[in-house]
């Protein structure tokens, strides 16, 4: 063996071996034709966002860690135990991977005084980040699309909100999604159920679980909303908030579910449905499902007028709601399959010299609005007309252009229908008829 060979080798030994890498635990990529699900759920949302006119607001995914301490409340789960926080190395500053968006809306919109000139309605779609044990809907990077109205104190604009939601689902052709309403009133009516409460469940203290117990005196009305059933009977008799609303919440609370009765819209009453984040007040709502499991809340919300001024803006009333793209997505998996989108034309090229005219004809096809695939492979693994045939089928193109010498030579390109059960028919095509084919195409879509 020469001293080439072996010094090769022993380069090719001596080189280091780099480890695969993985995501994160619980941080999932998102791969074709997955994706295309996502865009499409995008897609409807933004029309229908557009048609009850919110506006797209987008925000910094880390913020500053005193916002969510500050807006979500200390004793929350998620400030206790599912942040993801950090000190920036350079300045000492405590930052924060955002576990969700309605703090981060609500500091952009004081920020930048947003409220001066009238109310604003907002949504946002993007990735939250919690520390929690990964289950199906339940992931450590997670998605949410949320829409806020700031800025508006009338009932009518939660049930605008709740509205919203629910035409949603019937956008996304979703069914069996139910609604759950209650009103968690003001500050002080809940001071004084908090009261009462405390009070009675001092009493049960020995059916109290760990986490109860640890949450009794710091945030008690975490205490109805959990799925502990040993608890279930003593949460049942517990004193109702609802109880202890005054006239003014009432009303506020029947208004909007007198708009939701004259619209059609189905809900239950959920006197222990609590939310879980401390900056709500008035109503507050879920939209269930069954299909999902544990994972059944696919929506969730209400209003938080408190909120803006605890963030340092100028006081002023809001509400808004916040979805679970993965669970809408698994939902829609389950009962409105969505087919992965294919292009419309799949380019054969049986000779890559050709390929300077073939560009130049499919960049005039995608300018008017042509889905196109192109074959590519390089000189070595060009491939058959066979092998792009089946590439071609396989790509699910409706149609295949076929950029063959003799065509190009007449001017000519041959199109042969993929499917729609045309028997695979083909057709020759003048180079300058292409664009009318392209717009004939286009309008049988």
């Amino acid at each position: 063996m020469s001293e080439k060979p072996l010094a090769a080798a022993a380069a090719a030994a001596s080189a280091p071996r780099f480890e695969k890498l993985s995501a994160v635990k619980g941080m999932n990529d998102i791969l074709p034709p997955e994706s295309a699900r996502w865009e499409w759920l995008e897609d409807k949302v933004r029309q229908l966002m557009a048609r009850h006119a919110y506006r797209n607001i987008r925000t910094p995914i880390v913020e500053p860690t005193p916002l969510f301490v500050r807006g979500l409340g200390e004793v929350t789960d998620i400030v206790e135990k599912e942040m993801y926080s950090f000190e920036d190395k350079l300045n000492g500053e405590a930052l924060t991977l955002r576990p969700e968006n309605t703090a981060g809306v609500v500091r952009a919109v004081a920020e930048h005084s947003m409220l001066y000139d009238g109310g604003k309605r907002l949504y946002y779609m993007g990735p939250m980040f919690r520390h929690e044990r990964p289950q199906r809907g339940r992931y450590r990077q997670f998605h949410q699309i949320g829409a806020e109205a700031l800025g508006f104190a009338g009932a009518e604009v939660d049930a605008e909100l709740i509205l919203l939601a629910h035409a949603l689902w019937q956008e996304l052709g979703l069914k069996d999604v139910r609604l759950e309403l209650n009103s968690l009133g003001q500050p002080d009516e809940r001071r004084a159920h908090r009261a009462a409460l405390i009070a009675y469940l001092e009493q049960h203290q020995d059916v109290l679980d760990e986490d109860a117990k640890r949450r009794l005196y710091s945030n008690p009305l975490r205490i109805l909303d959990t799925k502990n059933p040993a608890m279930r009977e003593v949460v049942e008799a517990a004193p109702r908030l609802i109880d202890f609303l005054g006239e003014a919440s009432l009303a506020h609370f029947n208004s909007v579910r007198s708009i939701l009765d004259a619209c059609g819209v189905a809900y239950s009453l959920n006197p222990r449905l609590v939310r879980g984040m401390d900056y709500y007040n008035l109503t507050v709502f879920e939209f269930i499902t069954e299909s999902l499991g544990s994972q059944g809340t696919i929506c969730g919300g209400g209003r938080y007028d408190y909120l803006i001024e605890q963030i340092g803006g100028k006081a002023a009333p809001a509400v808004g709601w916040a979805l679970g793209v993965e669970r809408v997505l698994e939902l829609l998996r389950e009962q409105a399959p969505t087919q992965a989108p294919s292009p419309d034309v799949y380019a054969i090229v049986p000779d890559a010299s050709a390929l300077p005219q073939v560009l130049s004809t499919l960049t005039q096809l995608r300018a008017l609005g042509v889905s196109v695939q192109m074959h590519a492979g390089g000189a070595e693994s060009w491939g058959s007309m066979k092998s792009q045939f089946k590439k071609a089928d396989a790509s699910g193109a409706r149609h295949a252009l076929i950029f063959g010498s003799d065509e190009l030579a007449r001017g000519e390109v041959t199109v042969k229908s993929l499917r729609d059960g045309a028997g695979g028919a083909q057709q020759a095509q003048p180079l300058a008829n292409l664009a009318q084919w392209a717009i004939t195409l286009q309008s049988q879509h």
